[in-house]
């Protein structure tokens, strides 16, 4: 069994930042995992964006605070905490977090 805090050091020592926008950490990876790329979450700040950007696996962008405009393909919507967002394999994406608060977002990445 593998057992990661958010504070771990593991944790703190994976922060970047993701997509010209939020600030990320990496929670579990592909070293642990087989069908699971990753599981990391993203800190972005109110007025920030996550830049549009396409990834080789399929993702789950879960909302656990704050909200904002959420873009896969050519659909907008907006999402709010407790929304989870499924982006397929090779579909653009970005969030503008249009919200007065930073938003926490849980992210999810699998082999397709």
């Amino acid at each position: 069994m593998i057992v990661r805090n958010f504070n771990d050091k593991e944790v703190l020592d994976t922060t970047y930042i993701a997509h010209r926008g939020a600030v990320a950490r990496m929670v579990l990876t592909s070293q642990f995992m087989k069908a699971i790329e990753f599981l990391a979450y993203a800190i972005l700040p109110a007025g920030n964006t996550l830049e549009e950007h396409i990834d080789p696996v399929e993702e789950i962008y879960l909302i656990f605070k704050g909200g904002g405009a959420m873009k896969v393909g050519n659909e907008t919507k907006e999402v709010k905490e407790g929304d989870a967002i499924w982006i397929p394999v090779g579909e653009p994406h970005s969030l503008v977090n249009t919200g007065n608060e930073e938003a926490f977002i849980l992210v999810v990445a699998a082999y397709p």
